[in-house]
């Protein structure tokens, strides 16, 4: 014969049943209470790190280098040739002794006797270079032989010295600027001054 269920059809809890009951909930340690759970999005979350930017050291600025312009060599100054005056020839002997004779007239003649040593040469340059440019060939310059200065005449210099024009006219007819006109020169005949002349043989004007 069947128990007799409870109220609701349920089973009336059994002796043993009540035991193991209890001894299950003596053994059952409550939980420890768990901390409340927070929303993402009420916690007040700290500002994010700010990003370190490694900052390159700026560099000195530098503008373009200046090209210069392109500076071509400058030519190199070479010395004016200067035209060197031809050295003087010996006096053609045909020619003086056609002058002696008289086949060869003296075109112009100077005396430079009793001038001083500044006049004589400014006067023998002048006369030379205007008996060139008109064209003429065999003058005469006359020196004088020289005499002392005791003597009445002057003398030649005025420094008492004898044929000083005479030493001194073959040294002005070596300078350049003469010597470029003069062919050469001799010592004149007798008739015509002997040792204080001179024939002088000029360069034709086409020629210099």
């Amino acid at each position: 014969m069947k128990k007799p269920q409870g109220k609701g059809g349920r089973k009336e809890p059994v002796a043993h049943d009540e035991d193991l009951w209890h001894h299950t909930a003596a053994t059952i340690e409550p939980l420890k209470r768990g901390k409340p759970r927070v929303h993402l999005s009420d916690r007040a979350l700290p500002d994010p790190p700010k990003s370190r930017v490694l900052l390159k050291p700026e560099k000195p600025h530098r503008s373009p280098p200046i090209k210069e312009p392109a500076v071509e060599p400058r030519p190199v100054a070479t010395k004016t040739a200067v035209r060197k005056a031809p050295d003087l020839s010996a006096f053609d002997r045909s020619s003086a002794r056609k002058i002696r004779i008289g086949r060869i007239d003296i075109e112009a003649r100077v005396d430079l006797h009793g001038l001083r040593q500044s006049e004589a040469h400014a006067a023998l340059r002048a006369f030379l270079f205007r008996c060139q440019s008109r064209g003429q060939r065999y003058v005469l310059v006359i020196t004088g032989k020289g005499k002392t200065a005791s003597s009445s005449e002057h003398s030649y210099g005025g420094d008492g010295e004898r044929g000083i024009l005479k030493r001194n006219v073959p040294r002005w007819l070596e300078e350049p600027d003469v010597r470029s006109i003069v062919v050469s020169y001799t010592t004149a005949a007798i008739h015509h001054g002997g040792e204080g002349a001179i024939y002088v043989h000029l360069r034709s004007k086409t020629r210099t």
